[in-house]
């Protein structure tokens, strides 16, 4: 294939760059609308003093160095599996295959760390919503009652509109969110204008000195800090989706810029009127700018809410490749590109969910205590992730690389530690519902393995089989009997059962076993292959990555063409389908056990799964003991 003419780059760059602005900056490009007012209104905000204000922005200029450049742009995104980023890809490069797991500890950690995301998800767009839509009581308090109606009411129709895929109702999302930064930042270079002063804030030493003169009190205030940070997680988990060059590229010529001329000129505005803490944003903007840009605001929080939204779908795909979550319905969306897909399940849930946390916190100021935890906590933990995986793939002296990772989380530990202290105050939230997940998660992943090793305890050799059919060999009727296994080396229970039962055996019997590779997509040329024993048994092996789709017919197809031997007709494809019995006195926990047959029972079918043909599957039940 040829390269593609200079002259064509700059526009395919601009484009992307174009469209990470819309997909990735959208919920940090929003955190101006309540970051800064929760340092000096929340409940553990600050009195509003020169010294104070300048000590703040001096903390949220430095934390957006330290962090979302130095952190993820420059050291995390240099760590990819085969261009992926996120935390379960760092979990996925912790666990290289079946027979060499990463280490426990790390990888629960790592799984906590996604189920925090869960919350993020939640969260996210009931607090963006509502902050931009609470402009609307800064014009006048009379619509103050309409603020949480009118929050659901967007909400709603977010959700409801999912299905018909992130590629129609996102087509303007980059040039929003442009729009957004281009808006905030020559607002902010105005404000800036009429306070130069604050621009002192730029000089380190004032955060330094808001800690020298307020000690430990000053803590709690970086909970509030920690806000403008909100999104910096899915700079490094959409790597993948646009490249290194794009992120940065828009982060550094725009998004940057625009969010530190906002902060200085809430600050500016703040330094003249402190009476102004509890909107400083909307407060700040001049006579006639306040209406068009709570519309703006409000498109935007929009923008930034669909991509958390698409980045829940696509966590929960990942997920459910890597054997961490039961199957469930995946919609693809797109023709042209896979990855946009819907998940019906997951929408609603989560719609339920940002709903009913509006109508309980009712106010942004409220909960944003509970925001913090989920970021701070997920932040941490991918550092200590990232510690294990650069110790392997980089190699690094063990002093140096301790030195940058200590450097970074004592960074994190210190966001961790101060939400920690709103727990009470919401922080509860965020926990409740990345444990819930990580429960889930842990009991589907300890199960299937239980499920896998009671199979592959009954199950025999092929070989073993193939000579005993050669013995007594079973009437043999037309066709192709595929048959479903979840492992590759032994007979699949699914066919002993058709044996026993059906005393016939097709004239060609294929064993095909699907396998997900801890990596993000596997090679179509790389994706299957095959062995014959004899007899007419061929065993096939699938190789899919989990961001990969899987389907079963196509691939056969393609196996066909590259010279597997052409299938006879008709076709039947055999799956298990177990029911479990719970046996008294295991060693794994009742309510576990009993959980995961909740789960296995209501997971997505596997002839759908698998894009089988429902008129030629057949399934056959089996009972094992857990």
């Amino acid at each position: 294939m040829t390269a593609s003419p200079p002259e064509k780059k700059p526009p395919r760059l601009a484009l992307l760059t174009l469209t990470a602005m819309g997909v990735v900056f959208g919920d940090l490009g929003t955190s101006p609308l309540y970051a800064l007012q929760e340092c000096f209104h929340g409940p553990h905000g600050v009195r509003v003093t020169p010294d104070n204000v300048l000590g703040m922005l001096s903390l949220f200029i430095w934390s957006l160095v330290l962090v979302v450049c130095l952190k993820y742009l420059t050291l995390l995104m240099r760590l990819d599996n085969q261009g992926e980023g996120g935390i379960l890809a760092l979990v996925a490069m912790l666990e290289p295959s079946p027979e060499r797991r990463g280490p426990a500890l790390l990888v629960g950690l790592g799984l906590f760390g996604a189920a925090l995301l869960y919350g993020d998800g939640v969260i996210t767009p009931a607090i963006s919503v509502l902050s931009a839509v609470e402009g609307l009581q800064v014009a006048t308090p009379v619509l103050e009652p309409y603020v949480v109606p009118v929050t659901v009411g967007i909400l709603f129709a977010l959700f409801l509109v999912q299905p018909l895929g992130t590629g129609r109702v996102g087509v303007v999302f980059g040039p929003i969110v442009a729009l957004w930064f281009v808006s905030i930042g020559a607002l902010g270079a105005w404000g800036i204008s009429r306070a130069p002063e604050v621009l002192a804030a730029l000089n380190p030493w004032h955060a330094v000195r808001f800690f020298l003169e307020h000690g430990w009190r000053g803590v709690p205030v970086l909970g509030a800090v920690i806000l403008c940070l909100t999104g910096a997680e899915a700079l490094y988990a959409d790597m993948g989706n646009f490249g290194r060059r794009p992120i940065r590229l828009a982060w550094f010529s725009l998004a940057l810029p625009a969010l530190l001329l906002s902060y200085l000129s809430q600050g500016a505005f703040l330094l003249r009127h402190p009476e102004a803490a509890d909107a400083p944003f909307f407060r700040s903007l001049p006579p006639g700018a306040l209406y068009p840009m709570v519309a703006l605001a409000t498109l935007a929080t929009v923008v930034a809410s669909q991509a958390l939204i698409s980045a829940v779908f696509s966590l929960t795909h990942q997920a459910v490749q890597l054997g961490f979550s039961p199957r469930l319905s995946v919609r693809h969306t797109s023709s042209e590109h896979e990855g946009q897909i819907y998940l019906p399940t997951v929408n609603w849930a989560l719609m339920v969910a940002c709903i009913a946390v509006v109508l309980g916190f009712r106010s942004s100021e409220r909960l944003a205590a509970a925001y913090g935890l989920a970021v701070s906590g997920t932040m941490a933990i991918t550092t200590l992730l990232f510690a294990a995986v650069a110790r392997r793939r980089w190699r690094w002296p063990p002093w140096a690389l301790g030195l940058v990772v200590s450097g970074f989380l004592c960074l994190d530990l210190a966001f961790l530690g101060a939400n920690l202290l709103k727990v009470g105050e919401g922080g509860w939230l965020p926990l409740a519902l990345g444990a819930g997940a990580f429960v889930l998660m842990q009991v589907w992943r300890q199960g299937l393995r239980r499920l896998v090793a009671e199979g592959a305890a009954r199950a025999i050799p092929l070989d073993t089989l193939v000579k005993s059919l050669a013995l007594e060999p079973p009437p043999r009727v037309r066709g192709t009997a595929v048959f479903l296994s979840g492992v590759g080396h032994d007979t699949p229970l699914v066919l002993l059962h058709h044996l026993r039962h059906n005393q016939a055996l097709h004239e060609r019997a294929l064993l095909l076993t699907v396998h997900t590779e801890t990596v993000p997509t596997v090679p179509e040329a790389e994706r299957v292959r095959w062995e014959a024993y004899g007899l007419g048994f061929v065993r096939v092996t699938v190789r899919y990555g989990f961001m990969d789709h899987p389907d079963v017919p196509r691939v056969l197809a393609r196996a066909q063409a590259q010279g597997l031997e052409p299938l006879a007709e008709p076709v039947t494809f055999y799956v298990g389908r177990v029911s479990l019995r719970f046996q008294a006195g295991h060693a794994w926990t009742l309510w576990a056990r009993r959980l995961f047959g909740l789960m296995q029972r209501n997971a997505h079918p596997t002839t759908a799964h698998f894009r089988l043909p429902a008129g030629k599957v057949m399934e056959l039940g089996s009972q094992v003991e857990l």
